[in-house]
């Protein structure tokens, strides 16, 4: 079963990394329901180059059902607000 998600914001801090990113699921609303999807694969897909990124759900961000993600590689900046699949 697929779902779709959102990257709202790069992960911050005082030591930036790129490769992580929060995400907004669809349909979930709270730590529990999130913290059932760590672990599961992450799709990111560049818009025109039809190039995509991997990654994985790592943990739980915050109360209502955001959650972190880990890419393979670091995601572009104009890839904040699109979507991602979670497989």
């Amino acid at each position: 079963m697929t779902m779709n998600g959102t990257i709202t914001n790069f992960k911050l801090g005082n030591r930036y990394d790129g490769r992580k990113v929060i995400l907004k699921i669809e349909n979930i609303k709270s730590y529990r329901e999130a913290a059932q999807l760590i672990g599961r694969k992450v799709v990111w897909v560049h818009p025109k180059k039809n190039t995509f990124i991997k990654g994985k759900i790592i943990r739980v961000h915050g109360k209502r059902g955001k959650a972190l993600a880990f890419f393979r590689k670091a995601l572009p900046g104009f890839a904040v607000g699109s979507r991602v699949q979670i497989l």
